[in-house]
């Protein structure tokens, strides 16, 4: 029986097992106690890596039209199908579907392949959220400040998203072993969690609470001036943008709780100096920014316990954000701007470079259906886009979908390709605190399987553009990713892992967890032009726009 160091792959926390392998893939997993992120312990979501294990349901060869095929023959009718809508009807007219469970090394080779030689953005990528969004507008760059050390070194902790925090058992372990170990406080703005103080407020309105403390802490001297004065740039009329319907018997009102818990909460909050406020995607926009811009006014950020703790959707969302394959970023962690897109173009030898963001969601769904669009490729798994998918899969001339599972070659796509599962997958994860580890391959590639970025490499080698894409293994993606973060970066953007841009083959294969950024925004520096951090329009204010 083999022990093999890999990861579970449920959601974003990153958690590391350690998996008994034995013969007709028998399968054994435990946390591994030595990785930091959940430190030998596990939830529930990890079974579901035994009965990956089981071979019933699974495509094993290539099929074209419904029928089998060799990659060879699939490879070449891509190649050439591809290059035939692409002719007649330009580069935006080929859309990516990615679902949220892919290694990095899995999506830097489809963005590459999108954005730098098919010459489109359009990325669907429905676990993305508005997070990522919120951040950058920020800080700058989409960064995530905290990390789960910060947890244990936080005096209080604020929970502004019930759902978010349950969806992470082991997260929600971590915060109630502070409580018990070191007497962190914990505040709750819902109900179900056990809590020092829990609001029972109202669905909807965590915004309209934590913009009540803003205007409450401006108003009674409680930011942090000598803080917002150096390193955030906020608006003269902020202020008297934020007054209308946060005063505190609006937000009692607003919320459904009384004005004494009100005032309870905003003295609990007030004081501490190391606070960590946890959200996520079901929150909303409202409470991201509403949460991140109290952390920036009363300057408890980028410093050890004290952060804006996000919480992001997607097993790997993190890593697909880092190498940019969705419709708003163009890679490493870059925009769109002239000077970016040359340095991309330069490093990546592009053919076709796209010029601007892309579509995604509902917006792409109708660039579709108008016929703008005549191809789509879906790879990993559809959660939470079934309907998308089948909506947008019916009206291309050209369906492509990467999966493990026999049944979806029923759906209508024009070629189906057999991809590998989660515990066949071998390359990197990045955690929701930066935290880099190493997905190891459980069990050998049955039948025709093959890996994402393999099939995506040998399209684009089909497509004439081989001396780009020369991929033998993921540790040379790895590295080509890893030289892109820190080529011509002077600083300007924090995700720069130069470090790892010369690892050698066995380096990588022995990889250990390791976090890129430091203590983001130490001494408040934050990558804008000027250096400092935006304050975010939020609920009750005019122009109430993220880009």
């Amino acid at each position: 029986m083999a022990i093999v160091r890999s990861l579970c792959g449920q959601c974003g926390m990153g958690c590391g097992v350690r998996a008994m392998t034995g013969t007709d893939r028998d399968l054994r997993i435990e946390g591994d106690k030595a990785h930091p992120a959940n430190a030998g312990q596990l939830c529930e979501g990890a079974d579901a890596l035994t009965a990956m294990a089981d071979m019933e349901g699974r495509l094993l060869h290539p099929l074209v039209e419904g029928k089998r095929a060799t990659w060879d023959k699939a490879v070449t009718q891509i190649a050439r199908r591809l290059a035939a809508v692409q002719a007649r009807h330009g580069p935006g007219s080929v859309a990516l579907h990615v679902g949220g469970g892919l290694l990095t090394e899995d999506y830097y080779v489809a963005n590459k392949l999108m954005k730098g030689f098919l010459g489109s953005a359009h990325i669907h990528a429905p676990w993305r959220g508005a997070i990522g969004d919120v951040q950058r507008a920020a800080y700058g760059e989409d960064v995530m400040p905290a990390t789960l050390e910060d947890i244990d070194r936080a005096d209080l902790i604020l929970i502004a998203d019930v759902p978010a925090l349950l969806a992470h058992p082991l997260l929600l372990e971590r915060v109630q072993e502070a409580r018990t170990t070191r007497g962190t406080r914990l505040v709750v703005l819902g109900t179900g969690i056990d809590a020092d103080m829990q609001l029972p407020v109202r669905a909807g309105s965590v915004a309209r609470l934590l913009s009540g403390w803003l205007l409450h802490s401006i108003d009674g001297g409680l930011i942090d001036a000598d803080f917002v004065a150096a390193h955030v740039t906020m608006p003269d009329d902020f202020r008297d943008r934020l007054a209308p319907g946060h005063d505190l018997w609006s937000v009692a009102r607003a919320c459904g709780i009384e004005p004494g818990q009100v005032r309870d909460f905003y003295d609990a909050i007030g004081p501490v100096d190391r606070l960590v406020t946890l959200f996520g995607e079901t929150a909303g926009l409202d409470v991201a920014a509403a949460a991140i811009n109290l952390h920036l006014l009363t300057g408890r950020i980028g410093r050890p316990g004290a952060a804006p703790f996000a919480l992001p959707s997607g097993a790997n969302g993190m890593g697909a954000r880092e190498v940019g394959c969705h419709a708003k970023d163009l890679a490493a962690h870059g925009d769109f701007s002239d000077p970016m897109r040359a340095n991309v173009a330069r490093f990546w030898g592009a053919r076709q470079l796209v010029e601007q963001p892309g579509l995604e969601d509902d917006a792409l769904l109708d660039a579709v259906r108008d016929g703008q669009v005549r191809a789509l490729w879906s790879i990993g798994a559809e959660d939470g886009a079934a309907d998308w998918l089948h909506a947008a899969r019916a009206a291309v001339p050209l369906s492509i979908r990467s999966t493990d599972r026999a049944d979806e070659a029923d759906d209508g796509w024009t070629l189906c390709l057999p991809s590998a599962n989660w515990i066949e997958k071998d390359g990197t994860v990045t955690g929701l605190d930066r935290l880099v580890s190493r997905q190891r391959r459980l069990f050998d590639l049955p039948g025709e399987a093959r890996p994402d970025w393999w099939i995506l490499t040998r399209v684009a080698q089909a497509m004439g553009w081989g001396d780009a894409f020369h991929y033998e293994q993921p540790a040379d993606i790895y590295r080509e990713h890893g030289r892109l973060t820190a080529y011509r970066n002077d600083g300007t953007r924090l995700l720069n892992l130069r470090r790892h841009a010369p690892i050698s083959n066995p380096a990588y294969a022995e990889l250990t967890p390791w976090r890129w950024g430091e203590v983001p925004f130490d001494g408040g520096r934050f990558p804008t032009p000027d250096g400092r951090a935006r304050l975010l329009p939020i609920a009750g204010q005019a122009e109430a726009a993220i880009p």
